[in-house]
């Protein structure tokens, strides 16, 4: 019977399996425990590994026991002298009584360690780029051949000549195939010995030259120059040639109004954003825009780090992102989306320009726009609730009063940021179409 052994290696020397399925079981704790680590923290701070104290309640391993009220069963239990009904006994190591309650810390508890991609599965689990229906014009990939070593069997166009080559010499050298030299050397040697005056030694000398060609002659027909377990063909497997169907456009506003706090504040909403669709959509390609009273295309090192300032014209980031639109992205093959933070200052007359381009093309170009307003910890009470506002928030909220595909909110500390991020990226439910 033939024994298995798995030695592949496993996070801290535990068994895979086993946590496999302790993370099913303990995945609503865990995703709580997540989202207040990272409320409290660091919104960078998702992006690594995590250590998650898990209570004792819920975590121990299913077993069988007897059922105490049912069945008939006998039982002889000794005597004690010590201990009578409704005696409290102290658990090892404390001293008398029981414990105090709230004064030590329950040894049940322990620290679970959550790798980078278990916290990211858990923490964007149910979080969706929404309406995304242009699948069938980018989501079919296209492929290319890729060398993938050697085959025994193909096409005849893909014979591997030195691989085939290579083994055929290698098995006519295991085999011991006569080589043409010593089928030649001893045709001329029985030549020669034809050629001279016939002897009795002559003629047997004749007889066994003629018998060992025959024998090699024979056995080199046996053994072929190339046999079809020599041919090697060259392997190609189709490699997917990465082909996004979506485009995320990020767009900030970095002019002088956003001091330290509101552009700190937008570039968490921004790092969550792109973790988010690094970590879901492998063929998102995402697009970085700044704009002050004028507006451009930056890299990612650049949108998150570099600092600058100026006045605040919000359409010329709406602007520049259709014109990539039009020069990269037609509206017709991909999935567009946008997010944009802004603190809602902008030039006096530039919302109702907004306003011109949200309804007239940019709206009708993209699949979802979430618009993330910055504003102060003592406006909340003001603004919290209520739709005044900035004239970039009113404006704003008459395209939302138009288009069902258009969101915002508001952001005043960073423990509103992931509760936010939520609400603009929740997985809709689905809906069934009638016939």
């Amino acid at each position: 019977m033939p024994i298995f052994i798995d030695r592949r290696l496993n996070p801290k020397d535990k068994s895979l399996g086993n946590r496999q399925r302790f993370l099913k079981r303990a995945r609503e704790e865990l995703k709580r425990s997540i989202r207040d680590k990272i409320r409290t923290g660091r919104i960078a701070d998702v992006d690594s590994e995590h250590a998650v104290s898990m209570p004792a309640r819920g975590t121990a391993e299913p077993s069988f026991s007897d059922a105490k009220d049912s069945g008939r069963r006998q039982h002889i239990l000794p005597g004690n002298k010590h201990f009578a009904p409704g005696d409290r006994v102290p658990k090892p190591g404390q001293g008398g009584g029981g414990s105090s309650p709230g004064k030590t810390v329950s040894e049940d508890d322990f620290r679970f360690v959550l790798s980078r991609e278990e916290v990211l599965d858990l923490f964007f689990e149910d979080l969706e780029l929404p309406d995304m229906v242009k699948l069938n014009l980018k989501e079919i990939l296209a492929f290319k051949p890729r060398r993938a070593g050697f085959a025994a069997t193909g096409s005849p166009t893909n014979i591997n000549v030195g691989r085939t080559m290579r083994n055929s010499h290698g098995r006519r050298i295991a085999l011991r195939r006569p080589k043409q030299e010593e089928l030649d050397a001893i045709a001329k040697e029985l030549a020669i010995q034809e050629a001279e005056p016939q002897s009795g030694a002559a003629r047997q000398r004749i007889a066994a030259l003629q018998e060992e060609f025959e024998r090699l002659e024979r056995r080199r027909k046996r053994i072929a120059f190339v046999d079809p377990v020599d041919i090697r063909f060259n392997r190609f497997d189709a490699q997917p040639v990465p082909n996004a169907n979506a485009v995320m456009f990020c767009l900030m506003d970095v002019s002088g109004s956003m001091g330290e706090r509101e552009k700190d504040l937008a570039k968490r909403f921004f790092v969550l954003l792109h973790l988010f669709l690094k970590r879901r959509y492998d063929r998102t390609e995402i697009v970085f825009i700044r704009h002050t009273h004028e507006a451009q295309e930056v890299d990612e090192e650049t949108f998150f780090y570099n600092t600058q300032s100026g006045g605040t014209v919000v359409s010329t980031a709406l602007e520049e992102m259709r014109r990539i639109i039009e020069e990269r992205y037609p509206s017709n093959e991909w999935n567009i989306y946008a997010a944009q933070a802004s603190d809602g200052d902008n030039f006096a007359t530039d919302s109702e320009r907004c306003i011109a381009l949200m309804d007239g093309q940019i709206m009708r170009l993209c699949q979802y726009f979430a618009y993330v307003e910055i504003i102060d910890e003592r406006e909340t009470h003001i603004f919290g609730a209520t739709e005044n506002g900035t004239s970039l928030w009113r404006a704003y909220s008459a395209v939302n009063l138009k288009w069902p595909n258009f969101q915002m909110s508001r952001i005043a500390t960073a423990a509103d940021i992931y509760p936010v991020f939520r609400q603009l990226f929740a997985r809709q439910p689905v809906v069934q179409k009638s016939a």
